[in-house]
C-alpha cells in the first residue's frame, strides 16, 4: 500500500485538475461553523492549513474573513496563487505552523486534518489560536444513502484493493473526539454535474493519482459505462454530506 506521506504528495502534480473539478463547500457551512464556534468569521483572523488550491479559502475570505493560507506542497501553493493572488499563502504544514502564538482566531482544515500527525498538530493548534479561538475541521464525503454512489465505492474498492478516499476519510473522522472536545455537525447538500467532470473528480483522488494514468484512464473508461446506465443523459447527480467538527481553546 501506497504511504500516506506518497499519497498526500500526489496532489501537487494535479494540483490544476483539482481546482478545477474538486467540489466546492454549501454556505450553510460557514453558518455551522459561526454557530458551533460561538463567533463570526467576518473580520476574524482565520489561517486555513493545507488550503490546497484555495477552494475553502476563497469562500472564507467571501465571508469576511482575513485569511492566511499555508500550504505545504509546490504544485498546490502555484496554483493557489494563480487563482487567488489577493489571498497570502506561506509554505508550511499543520505539524509545525510558520505562525506566532495566540495569532488566530480560527484555524480550519477542509479535506486536509487527516494528513497530519496529530500528537504535533493539536499542540500547534492551541499554541496559535487566541484564547476563545475556534479549529474547525470539514470533510466533504459523498453520500453513501446514495445508492449509485454505494455501487460505484465497490467498484472502486475492487479495483484498487483496499476503501476509497471516502471511507478513509470517515475512519479518520471518527478518531478525533479522543483528541479535543469537539462539536459537530452534519449538512447535506448536492450538485449536478456533467459525467465527464464527475470522472475526473474522481481521478483526483489520492488513491488514483499514485495508482498511474494509465490504469487510472482503464478504470475510469470502465466507469463511464457503468455510470451511463444510470446517467444516460451524461449529467451526474452528486450527493455530499460534510462532516463537521468545531473545538474551542478555553478562554
Amino acid at each position: 500500500m501506497t504511504s500516506a506521506p506518497s499519497r498526500a504528495h500526489s496532489f501537487n502534480a494535479a494540483a490544476a485538475r483539482y481546482a478545477a473539478y474538486r467540489p466546492s463547500y454549501p454556505p450553510a457551512l460557514f453558518d455551522a461553523v459561526e454557530r458551533l464556534a460561538g463567533n463570526p468569521l467576518a473580520g476574524a483572523r482565520v489561517v486555513d492549513v493545507g488550503a490546497g488550491t484555495g477552494i475553502a479559502t476563497a469562500l472564507l475570505s467571501d465571508r469576511g474573513a482575513d485569511v492566511l493560507a499555508v500550504e505545504p506542497g509546490d504544485g498546490m501553493a502555484e496554483q493557489f496563487r494563480r487563482t487567488l493572488p489577493h489571498i497570502p499563502v506561506v509554505r508550511g504544514d499543520g505539524n509545525a505552523l510558520p505562525l506566532a502564538d495566540a495569532s488566530a482566531d480560527f484555524i480550519t482544515y477542509a479535506q486536509a486534518w487527516h494528513w497530519t500527525d496529530q500528537e504535533r498538530s493539536v499542540p500547534e493548534v492551541l499554541r496559535v489560536l487566541r484564547p476563545g479561538g475556534a479549529l474547525a475541521l470539514w470533510w466533504n464525503i459523498p453520500d453513501n444513502e446514495t445508492p449509485w454512489f454505494d455501487a460505484q465505492t465497490e467498484r472502486v474498492a475492487r479495483f484498487l484493493g483496499m476503501d476509497d478516499d471516502a471511507r478513509h476519510t470517515a475512519d479518520r473522522t471518527s478518531k478525533l473526539t479522543t483528541a479535543l472536545d469537539f462539536r459537530s455537525d452534519r449538512l447535506r447538500w448536492s450538485r449536478s454535474v456533467p459525467l465527464d467532470t464527475h470522472l475526473a473528480n474522481l481521478g483526483t483522488h489520492s488513491a488514483f493519482l499514485v495508482l498511474g494514468d494509465e490504469r487510472t484512464a482503464a478504470f475510469l473508461a470502465e466507469e463511464r459505462g457503468e455510470l451511463l446506465k444510470v446517467f444516460p443523459d451524461a449529467v451526474v447527480e452528486e450527493s455530499y454530506v460534510v462532516d463537521l467538527l468545531v473545538a474551542t481553546r478555553p478562554a
